[in-house]
């Protein structure tokens, strides 16, 4: 059983010697047949010749017993069959030490004086008994403890986390995901699954089996049972051998580690893959991280070449597992080799058993020593990588026929290498794209540079990603049976040899609980593992020689010796020696050295070496892993969605569906909105609701499969960025009761705020378009104000109170279930800023002073209009008197402000009415503007379908300008109760940007058709009104007689600037600072209305006119607010359009000030916007800056720089009034003498114009007391920061926040 990864394994070690109990006990040792048991011979070389006669019969039996046994249990693994593979292990080791101590008996004292080399070699082999040396007990527990590893090994499987019904197998499961999974997660997973359910149980077993298996081999005169492994490679300096060989190896394969590297890092980032630092173990394709073909695909070097993966052609022709092993025979007999015996296709278990069988899936080929029964044992799938598989074990078959004939001691390779790298050698010539050709597996064969390198790269990561795995797996072992790895370091030393050759290390913490060698199949099951570094060495040493005896002529990586007889018959003497003489002879005779040397591997892959070393100098990699000690963290929520989709193609048919069908389904339902909007009837509301449900049933069902997705390492950014957008549910992800229920609640909000209107005693009433809106930008009758301001909010502030908490509740909610603490986190996440209050914050800070001096000068001249009774020159001006219905701009009051009254007037609706100017006039003239720039035009179904008026049939509409997408690339519109006015016809530039951004990206996918972020949307229709508003631009369309240009025309230009800009800047930075609070709680129902009076306050320094209850709901008289409109995107917008209008006069070569710069008729300025605009949502933020600004932060230094002649002036007016700066009378209100007054005795109390019990406005009291504190030091502090403004530079970049956007179309 596997256990969810960092957790304790599936065997905790106190249940260990439990589970041992509860085994069958070990056999009781079969009798030897007197038959097998040996008889006295004579102690001379004849006499030895005759004893190995007889020991050769008897052992053909012993060992077909022995391997039928484990035949038997390997394809059938139970009890009974484990019970009977011990019997016959003992029966076999008693044959042994029956033999063993018979053959030291008569003949340790002459055997290696023999003149018979031959059987020196049988004597000396019989008489190592190796476990046979143990006492029988020790023998049982040593044979128990072999069958008990191999078992955990082949039968441990990894569970799906908390889906106890799924399970994966080594093979084929594990080893699928392992090679085709790039989930960082699911490959972590199938990795520390299978090390912890197979290493964790295997540790203490091993430790046993090490001191029988060492107590044996110190018998036979071994030091350790490494030291017997390293003897049948006769050789004294075999270990100083390898240590050169690999020495040779080395520089090639750190070039191949730098490239995979780079290549991994590409796929997976920083966050996994360190380019100084080891590769996370689990990436490469392999459980063991031993060879790394199976990440071809992300490392290909030419990947418009050929696939020399041929596994899709193998499918596709029908191959199968019988068909890949009569291809290989097919091979071996073209060389005139033997073909299979009968008993092999009879008996061989080729595929994985479908009955249910556990079985040892591990491949391997099988000798029965009767000379006829050879068989192969592997779950084979067709691939081409188990088509090599094929080979490779055939070529021990190979082995095991020719070689049939020789004395059973001496029917194994000339060393184990030699075994290895037969069917090796084959495969080599199998897997050109020559040979594949040849089987009908390749079409054709590509022969050019380019094509050689990927075929070379190919087989480096199969050939010499293995060679540092294959020498360092016995490096650990003999560490361990010597004692230098002690069980206390198992671990420890394996990784640090797997982080010494290999350059890997473990993906998570590893520790001595863990046994991660045990992972691998050949430490469980003991069998030696430096043979395949041998015979990597010696199949190259082999090709080499059989393409000179098949005349092969060219490039040694393009030889097949497919068909070559002289090859066959070269092969075939090595292999029928067995290893009856010395494999140094043996070698000799084959390629004419009698030593093991990488040359001609070296060779083979000299192409791909030069090539790597290039890549990686150009690249300037580091060779090695210097940054040794560096572990890769675990991933976000792991082991959580690791059954996540990662294949690419995949996902992008995903985003072509979901685009084709979102356009369908959001022009519907921009639609029946329009209709909405602009007729206002319960037959609309129903639709909209319909179409609502319909848009979230779309969203619901393409974001939950979005969500089957993984992301995280795609190489496409485009479909990246796409599916990360779809898999936000939005409200979708509410259950449908609850999103019918929350649909409905923002259409009652929304609808309320909409139809409400103002009545006077008399029965007239007044709208908020254009009726109010008119009234609070003309009127200066203080109490019609009053009425206008408190009216508003009784009838819609009230009415949607009752409605918000719930608002509240569900918007939360939907947060939650897409992964959001709660909606205000969700709002901050399209900006992708970690710290977006925190910049925020800090650009707010940079704005301050400008703002304190406006609101300071401002506050004098309503003080000489309406008096000290209703102004404090030391208090928070009261709200209704600033011109707008929020007080959010102050332009409309601009005639009580202006600074020099006699300069020409700014105000160009005088002119626009004079010359009968209409709305479509003044959408016309935006038109024009965007024109000039060399920007789109606006398409005919703009103007056929717009409503440009508020209709004049008695149609209910929503009058709140707003630009509509109806995402089919050529429907675009604007709905605006359009007044004649400058007002507007900034408003209507402002608009029209929106227009011109969907044009611009109306061709990307419909989930980027966005702006950058939300404030990038907003800011490029008021870009352009900076140059709209200019004197110089509204001479030259005829609204305004002179250009201006005097200092006191200047200053009331920018006066007006700032009454719309400035004072805009608190009011847009606070409602969502109000809302983020109500979101997290931190503000809840009780006090709505509270605070949001003091973050009025303590932003904007204003109060409320009459005192304000918990009863109101003043949030609520703003349209974003019960329209759930984020609104931080203007306080964005309102620094960056700064930003680009500075960057866009520079390139249009604007000189002079910057708010005089005019940028109609300037191409340059409008290639600038059109790139930043064509991008949409395609690309973050920043880099849509970078191509207007030339940098990537934001900034409000532009803004400063707009406004300092202001400033300066600000400064200088205050100053000689002695104004105080900010509001310390923080808690004075108009009239609250007569308030507190009227109040006396009633146990209430006004507070900031709240009338509220005492016990509430003690509690205020104490908050404001240290607003007021916080304040006064701010303000002390004002004096020198002010300084330092009017004497420095105002251009120094501020490093702002990174934003990302979802569309939001309404303007403030």
């Amino acid at each position: 059983m596997g256990t969810v990864p960092g957790r304790p394994g599936p065997l905790p070690q106190p249940l260990l010697p439990l589970l041992l109990l509860l085994l069958p006990p070990p056999p009781a040792a079969l009798a030897l047949d007197p038959g097998l048991q040996p008889e006295n011979f004579a102690t001379t070389e004849d006499g030895a010749r005759q004893f190995a006669q007889s020991f050769n019969s008897s052992a053909e039996r012993v060992r077909f017993l022995n391997t039928v046994a484990n035949w038997a249990h390997d394809t059938n693994i139970t009890a009974e069959n484990a019970q009977r593979q011990e019997e016959t292990a003992l029966l076999s080791q008693d044959f042994e030490e029956a033999w063993g101590h018979k053959a030291k008996e008569l003949y340790d004292k002459i055997w290696e004086n023999f003149t018979d080399p031959e059987l020196r070699r049988i004597i000396s082999s019989i008489r190592i008994l190796g476990p046979a040396n143990l006492a029988l007990a020790k023998r049982q527990q040593y044979n128990s403890l072999l069958s008990n590893m191999s078992r955990i090994y082949s039968t441990s499987k990894v569970c799906f986390p908390n889906k106890t019904a799924t399970c994966w197998s080594l093979d084929p499961e594990l080893t699928n995901i392992l090679a085709s999974s790039r989930s960082y997660s699911m490959l972590l997973f199938a990795w520390e699954g299978w090390h912890d359910a197979v290493g964790i149980p295997l540790k203490p077993l091993y430790q046993d089996f090490t001191a029988l298996s060492n107590e044996a081999y110190k018998q036979d005169g071994f030091s350790d049972t490494g030291a017997y492994w390293r003897s049948w490679y006769e050789s004294p300096t075999f270990a100083e051998d390898l240590e050169h060989l690999y020495h040779q190896l080395e520089p090639l394969y750190l070039n191949l580690h730098a490239y995979v590297r780079r290549s991994l890092h590409r796929r997976y980032g920083d966050k996994f893959v360190n380019l100084r630092g080891p590769i996370p173990a689990h990436l490469l394709g392999n459980m063991w991280a031993q060879s790394w073909e199976n990440i071809y695909d992300i490392v290909v070097p030419f990947p418009d070449k050929p696939n020399l993966d041929v596994t899709s052609t193998m499918v596709q022709k029908g191959w199968n597992a019988t068909h890949m092993f009569r291809v290989a025979e097919e091979f071996f007999t073209s060389l005139g080799l033997l073909p299979m015996p009968p008993e092999f296709w009879a008996h061989s278990m080729l595929e994985k058993p479908s009955d249910g069988r556990e079985v040892v899936c591990h491949a391997s080929a099988w000798d029965f020593y009767n000379r006829r029964d050879f068989r192969i044992k592997q779950c084979t799938q067709v691939t081409m990588d188990q088509l090599s598989t094929v080979h490779h074990e055939m070529g021990h078959v190979q082995y095991y026929l020719q070689y049939k004939d020789q004395p059973v001691s001496l029917r194994q390779g000339a060393n184990p290498g030699f075994h290895e790298a037969i069917g090796d050698v084959l495969a080599l010539s199998v897997s050109t794209p020559a040979h594949l050709h040849k089987i009908g597996l390749l079409d054709q064969v590509t022969d050019d540079t380019e094509s050689d390198i990927n075929y070379l790269l190919k087989m480096a990561l199969e050939k010499i990603a293995f060679l540092p795995f294959g020498y360092l797996v016995d490096q650990w072992r003999w560490g361990v049976f010597s004692g230098r790895t002690p069980p206390s370091r198992y671990n420890f030393d394996w990784w640090y040899l797997r982080t010494k050759y290999q350059g890997i290390c473990p993906p998570v913490v590893r520790n001595e609980t863990h046994f991660d060698a045990g992972a691998k199949f050949h430490v469980p099951n003991v069998t030696p593992y430096i043979r395949y570094f041998v015979s990597f060495v010696l199949q190259f040493q082999f090709h080499q020689a059989l393409c000179k005896e098949a005349a092969h002529q060219g490039p040694l990586h393009r030889c097949d010796i497919y068909q070559s007889t002289q090859a066959g018959n070269k092969l075939r003497e090595l292999l029928r020696a067995g290893s009856s003489r010395p494999w140094q002879e043996l070698l000799k005779d084959m390629i004419g050295s009698d030593t093991l040397d990488a040359q001609p591997l070296l060779t083979y892959f000299q192409p791909v070496s030069q090539w790597l070393q290039e890549q990686n100098q150009r690249n300037g990699e580091v060779l090695g892993w210097p940054e040794y000690q560096w572990r890769p963290p675990l991933p976000d929520n792991y082991p959580e969605g690791i059954d996540l989709v990662t294949d690419e193609v995949e996902a992008q048919k995903f985003v072509e569906e979901y685009d084709k069908t979102a356009q369908v389904i959001w022009n519907e339902y921009a639609e029946a909105n329009w209709n909405y909007n602009t007729n206002i009837t319960q037959e609309t509301s129903k639709i909209l609701l319909q179409k609502n449900m319909e848009l979230a049933n779309h969203t619901l069902k393409y974001g939950t499969w979005a969500r089957q997705f993984d992301v995280t390492n795609f190489q496409n950014t485009t479909t990246k960025r796409i599916i990360k957008k779809v898999q936000d549910l939005d409200q979708a992800a509410l259950p449908v009761e609850e999103l019918e229920q929350y649909n409905q609640i923002l259409l009652d909000m929304e609808t309320t705020y909409s139809v409400a209107s103002v009545c006077h005693l008399n029965g007239t009433c007044l709208q908020l378009e254009p009726d109010l809106t008119k009234l609070m930008a003309t009127s200066r009758n203080y109490e019609e104000l009053l009425w206008a301001w408190e009216g508003w909010r009784d009838k819609v502030g009230r009415a949607i109170l009752p409605l918000f908490p719930k608002y509240v509740e569900l918007s939360n909610k939907a947060a939650k279930l897409n992964g959001y603490k709660d909606a205000g986190d969700s709002w901050r996440a399209t900006y992708e800023t970690p710290l977006l209050e925190h910049d925020l914050e800090l650009l707010f800070q940079e704005l301050q002073p400008l703002y304190l001096n406006l609101h300071a000068y401002v506050r004098r001249a309503l003080h000489r209009h309406y008096g000290p009774q209703n102004i404090n020159l030391e208090g928070p001006i009261p709200a209704h008197l600033l011109g707008n219905m929020w007080a959010q701009t102050w332009s409309n009051i601009y005639d009580l402000v202006v600074p020099f009254p006699s300069a020409p007037k700014l105000d160009a609706t005088e002119a626009m009415i004079n010359q009968g100017w209409t709305p479509k006039r003044m959408f016309e003239e935006a038109d024009n503007f965007f024109a000039s720039l060399g920007l789109l035009p606006i398409p005919p179904l703009f103007w056929n379908k717009s409503m440009l008026e508020k209709p004049t049939d008695g149609r209910e509409v929503v009058c709140h300008a707003s630009s509509w997408d109806f995402y089919n690339g050529e429907d675009f519109r604007i709905k605006q109760c359009t007044t004649v006015d400058m007002e507007d016809l900034v408003v209507a530039h402002h608009e029209m940007g929106h227009i011109q951004y969907f044009m611009q990206y109306k061709d990307l996918p419909l989930a980027l058709r966005q702006g950058a972020n939300p404030g990038f949307h907003e800011a490029i229709g008021d870009v352009l009104a900076l140059s709209v508003s200019t004197p110089q631009h509204l001479h030259s369309i005829n609204l305004l007689s002179s250009e201006g240009g005097g200092y006191e025309h200047d200053i009331n230009f920018l006066m007006k600037m700032a009454l719309d800009k400035i004072t805009f800047i608190p009011f847009s930075y606070l409602i969502d600072q109000w809302r983020w609070r109500v979101f997290d709680g931190s503000i809840n129902k009780e006090n709505y209305n509270q605070e949001w009076w003091s973050l009025r306050l303590k932003y904007q320094g204003l109060c409320p006119p009459v005192p304000r209850s918990q009863g109101d709901f003043d949030p609520g008289a703003k349209f974003h607010i019960p329209s759930s409109v984020p609104y931080i995107r203007y306080f964005v917008s309102f620094v960056i359009q700064f930003q680009f209008h500075e960057a866009l006069c520079q390139a249009a070569g604007h000189q002079g000030p910057l708010h005089k710069c005019d940028i109609y008729q300037s191409k340059e300025a409008g290639k600038r916007l059109a790139d930043a605009m064509k991008l949409g949502f395609s690309k973050p933020w920043p880099e849509a800056m970078r191509l207007i600004t030339g940098q990537p932060n934001m900034s409000a230094s532009a803004m400063m720089n707009y406004f300092k002649p202001l400033l300066d002036w600000l400064l200088t007016e205050n100053g000689r009034h002695g104004e105080k700066l900010g509001w310390p009378q923080y808690n004075w209100t108009p009239n609250s003498a007569r308030s507190e007054a009227s109040l006396t005795g009633s146990g209430r109390v006004n507070f900031l114009g709240l009338d509220l019990e005492a016990h509430q406005a003690r509690v205020g009291q104490w908050v404001l007391l240290f607003l007021g504190v916080a304040l006064l030091v701010a303000t002390l502090g004002l004096t020198q920061r002010l300084f330092s403004i009017r004497h420095h530079s105002l251009r120094h970049l501020h490093r702002g926040p990174q934003f990302g956007s979802e569309v939001e179309l309404r303007h403030s």
